[in-house]
C-alpha cells in the first residue's frame, strides 16, 4: 500500500515531481534538479504573493499602494519623497505615479504638499494612517513568514538565504531588465 500524498491546494495543479516528469517526457535532456528547483521557487513565489495579497486586502490597501508606503518608510523619517523620486524607485512612469498617489491621498495614506522651499516641487509624505497600515502589515507578514519557515532550522536558513541571494545576483547580472522598465525614467 502506497503512502497517500496530500492533494495540492488546486486539485487541477500537478505536483512538482509530476510536472518535472512531464517536462522530461517531452524534453528528455531537461535537468530534473534544475526544473524541480525552478518550479518550486515559482510556486512558492505565487503562493506567497497570494498570501500577502490577502493580508493587504484585510487592511484595505493594494500591493501597488504597499510599494509606495514601503518606499516612503525606506526613505526614513520624515518619510517624504518627491513623486519623481517615488516613480524612479518603483519603476513607474510619472503619470502612473500620479494616479497611484491620487488614490492614496484620497484614502489618507499620504499627503501631497508643495515644498515650502521650492513652490514648484511637490512632496509626498506618509501619514500616521499610512505608517500604521505599513506597521500592521509588517506584523502580519512576520507571523506568516515565521510560519512559512518553521520547518527550516535556523542554521539552514542562512544557507538558504545565501543560495537564493546567489540566484538573484545571477538573474540581475544576466537579465538586467528583470527589475522592470526603468531606462526611460532618468
Amino acid at each position: 500500500m502506497s503512502a497517500r500524498r496530500p492533494a495540492p491546494a488546486d486539485a487541477g495543479e500537478l505536483g512538482i515531481a509530476e510536472q518535472v516528469a512531464l517536462y522530461q517526457r517531452e524534453f528528455p535532456t531537461v535537468d530534473p534538479q534544475v526544473e524541480t528547483i525552478v518550479s518550486t521557487l515559482s510556486r512558492v513565489s505565487r503562493r506567497m504573493n497570494v498570501a500577502y495579497g490577502r493580508q493587504l486586502a484585510v487592511l484595505g490597501i493594494t500591493s501597488a499602494e504597499w510599494e509606495v508606503l514601503k518606499a516612503l518608510v525606506f526613505a526614513g523619517a520624515p518619510y517624504r519623497l518627491g513623486p519623481g523620486d517615488l516613480a524612479k524607485r518603483l519603476g513607474l512612469t510619472p503619470a502612473a505615479m500620479t494616479h497611484r498617489i491620487d488614490r492614496m491621498v484620497t484614502d489618507g495614506l499620504v499627503t501631497r504638499e508643495r515644498d515650502e522651499a521650492n513652490r514648484v516641487r511637490v512632496i509626498i509624505e506618509l501619514t500616521e494612517t499610512g505608517r500604521d497600515k505599513w506597521l500592521e502589515l509588517m506584523r502580519m507578514a512576520a507571523v506568516f513568514e515565521a510560519d512559512l519557515l518553521q520547518d527550516i532550522a535556523p542554521e539552514e536558513r542562512g544557507a538558504l538565504a545565501g543560495l537564493l541571494s546567489r540566484m538573484l545576483r545571477r538573474i540581475e547580472q544576466t537579465q538586467p531588465d528583470a527589475l522592470g522598465r526603468t531606462e526611460d525614467l532618468d
